[in-house]
């Protein structure tokens, strides 16, 4: 583990647990520097005045605020140093919450925290509480003297300390397309729920790839070997509705083909599956609704396909190891 982050205590009732925090995630991005492109030299940027248009030094930069109709204020190092800023090292425990109230949405960054040796009962004493009543605890703390809403979740025999946004930091879901009535057809919503069915599993998130990452990975050390990188695409399989290949398929004629290509069929069959009843043909005199999957036969799905292109062979024993699962299967649409 990295340095300790920040000391303090967590405090419920008269217990006071002392602990340590610990960035709990790292992210795998590799990061590339602003270079010029003709001959590799690094593109330093410079803090230029707008005003009198010279550079300047950093102890001359001030923290500005410009207000809607233009105005600024200018604040020092001094004028944020008088705020009532938090500044204690302890994690108050305010309630305990049950954990389905608590929305993802509102959940920040992650930290672990690690009791000093002293301190192990207690910790554990915590962990046991929140785990046998299936409980968060909602507490606040002050890190990097910035007060901060957070709550504390057990993760295997760690407790997380999860900070938070603020309710006025969580913004609406306002579309208008929204709060339009859609009519949705007993079939179609058979044939959504049977392809939920078809692709559901336990989440082993260890399975999944950044292909992405992958490839910039690849490409680098190849470079650096002075070798050409294996070009590499994301390949976009018609999974959903709309174009495929040329062909306009309906939703209903999608979620057909997507079940039975989960379910490991070829994806051209013409009838549904069982418990989803086929729709009537259209009455004489009217244009009947001509399915996609009687003009043209899908290709047979052999195999998972990653974001590389690659296809990976279908596993034909129950003792084989499961293939890796990719982000590419994540951006499948229904």
């Amino acid at each position: 583990m990295p340095r300790a982050i920040w000391k303090g205590a967590v405090s419920f009732g008269l217990v006071n647990v002392p602990v340590r925090l610990y960035a709990a995630t790292s992210e795998h991005d590799i990061r590339f520097h602003q270079v010029h492109r003709t001959d590799g030299g690094r593109v330093r940027m410079k803090r230029t005045c707008s005003i009198c248009g010279e550079e300047i030094s950093y102890d001359e930069v001030a923290k500005g605020y410009e207000s809607p109709d233009g105005r600024l204020v200018v604040l020092s190092d001094d004028d944020l140093e008088e705020l009532p800023v938090a500044s204690g090292h302890e994690i108050d425990v305010l309630q305990f919450v049950p954990v389905d109230q608590v929305d993802p949405i509102m959940l920040s960054r992650p930290y672990y925290l690690e009791p000093e040796s002293r301190a192990a009962k207690p910790y554990a004493l915590l962990r046991e509480a929140l785990e046998e009543t299936e409980r968060m605890a909602v507490v606040k703390v002050a890190l990097r003297q910035r007060e901060s809403i957070a709550v504390l979740r057990v993760r295997d025999k760690a407790i997380v300390l999860q900070t938070m946004l603020w309710p006025d930091e969580i913004r609406e879901a306002d579309f208008e397309v929204l709060e339009t009535d859609v009519d949705l057809r007993p079939q179609e919503r058979k044939m959504a729920a049977s392809l939920v069915e078809s692709l559901a599993g336990d989440f082993h998130p260890e399975e999944f790839e950044d292909d992405y990452a992958v490839a910039v990975k690849k490409l680098v050390e190849a470079r650096l070997e002075d070798a050409e990188a294996a070009p590499t695409s994301i390949a976009e399989e018609g999974a959903g509705g709309g174009k495929r290949g040329g062909e306009v398929v309906d939703l209903l004629t999608a979620l057909q083909r997507s079940v039975e290509r989960a379910r490991g069929g070829s994806g051209s069959s013409g009838q549904a599956p069982a418990g989803v009843e086929e729709e009537k043909p259209a009455a004489k005199g009217t244009t009947a609704r001509k399915s996609a999957a009687g003009k043209t036969t899908a290709k047979k799905t052999a195999g998972k396909k990653t974001a590389s292109g690659k296809t990976t062979a279908k596993k034909t024993t129950a003792k084989s190891a499961p293939a890796k699962k990719t982000a590419s299967r994540t951006r499948k649409s229904a």
